[in-house]
Formats: structure tokens, C-alpha cells, sequence
């Protein structure tokens, strides 16, 4: 895997670079600002680039915004958002919009440096994972209990897990299913949730933010 890590603070930017290529990835680039982000994806055509919300140049939302942008110019780079700052518009515009893997957890959130390169594989291999509690703190929305409470049960137990970024085949683990029966229940979750087939829309991702806000 092969990734692009884009962070002001020069003491854990150094931190990621090396907890990455310790486990046998391969960083190829490390920047500090946004424009150097955008031009380092540009260079490198990476697996994934992570990135901070707040850096330069104006410290505001840069590196969500280079992100996004990124997500159209470059669709077969993941992006995994790392940081300790919500950006609500932003950052529900990326995740209803990538096409590759996308992934934003906060800093203060990822226990350990398992879980960090587990995110960071799930999205270089196209997944999403979008810890519950980030997606409330970044929408700051309520449950849509009207729409939810067309689904059975067992659709809500495959949904909590899809909004931990699972992967069907890790639904099937937890809940003793077979895949197909996963796939079945999800399928029936897109339908109850109204959200037809659409090239540009990311289903999974939908569904996860109709599961967590409205």
C-alpha cells in the first residue's frame, strides 16, 4: 500500500510516517499544508492519502476541502481523514461523495496502531469507515426514527455494523449469517431507506448517515 500523509505538526506527521512503513507500507510522500497534499496525490497516485481537517495555508478547513477535491480529480485514491476538528458541510459532502475508499476518524478516537492500519487498508482496498460517535459529531444530527423503523431487527443489527465500517463478510461473522443473508439484509436496508441505484451516490455510505442523522 502505498500513501501520501499530509499533516502540520511536523512531530506526528513523523509519528505516522513511521508506524506506517513500520508494518511494511510504504509512505511516499509526508507534507505539512494542502496544496502540497493536492500536488503530492497528483505525483504519487497514491493507495490513500490521509489528511488533517486544519492546516496551512489558512489553517481554517484546508485539508478537508483539498480532500474533497481529490476525490474528483484522483477517484481511485482512498482518503482517511485524521484529526481532532469537525467540519460538518465538508465533511458530509465527502463522505456522500467519494467513489474510492473514505474513511474520518478523530485522533483521540484511534486506540491503537492496529486499528489505524486496519482503517487504512479498508480504505485503500475501496471500504469506508466511519466511527457512529464521529459521524453524530460531524452532522450533529438525531436518529431519523420514522425512516428507521422500517426495518426488522435483524436489518438494524446489519446497519449498526455497516456504520462501523464492517465489511459484509465481518456481518456475517458477528451475527452468525451467511454473506448472502448479509447481502439480502442490506439490500432490503436500501430499499426501506429509498436509496435506488445511483452511479454517484455511495449506498453504504447513505445508508450509514440516514442510520445516524437525517
Amino acid at each position: 500500500m502505498r500513501v501520501v500523509i499530509a499533516e502540520d505538526s511536523a512531530l506526528l506527521r513523523e509519528g505516522l510516517v513511521q508506524l506506517i512503513t513500520m508494518v511494511g507500507h510504504e509512505v511516499v510522500a509526508a507534507v505539512a499544508d494542502a496544496p502540497s497534499l493536492e500536488r503530492a496525490v497528483a505525483e504519487h497516485e497514491p493507495d490513500v492519502a490521509v489528511t488533517d481537517v486544519r492546516m496551512p495555508p489558512d489553517h481554517s478547513d484546508d485539508g478537508l476541502r483539498a480532500a474533497l477535491r481529490l476525490t474528483r480529480s484522483h477517484p481511485g485514491t482512498g482518503i482517511l481523514v485524521l484529526s481532532q476538528y469537525v467540519v460538518r458541510g465538508a465533511a458530509a459532502e465527502l463522505l456522500e461523495s467519494a467513489d474510492s475508499g473514505v474513511g474520518y476518524l478523530l485522533k483521540d478516537r484511534v486506540g491503537d496502531v492496529d486499528e489505524l492500519i486496519d482503517a487504512l487498508e479498508r480504505v485503500a482496498s475501496r471500504g469506508t469507515v466511519i466511527d457512529p460517535e464521529v459521524v453524530r459529531r460531524l452532522l450533529g444530527r438525531q436518529r431519523n426514527r420514522s425512516v428507521l423503523d422500517r426495518l426488522s431487527p435483524r436489518e438494524r443489527e446489519v446497519l449498526d455494523l455497516m456504520a462501523q465500517g464492517r465489511s459484509n463478510a465481518a456481518i456475517a461473522q458477528a451475527l452468525v449469517l451467511s454473506e448472502a443473508a448479509v447481502a439480502k439484509n442490506i439490500s432490503g436496508i436500501f430499499t426501506k431507506l429509498d436509496l435506488p441505484v445511483a452511479s454517484q451516490d455511495n449506498r453504504r455510505v447513505l445508508a450509514v448517515l440516514a442510520y445516524l442523522g437525517q
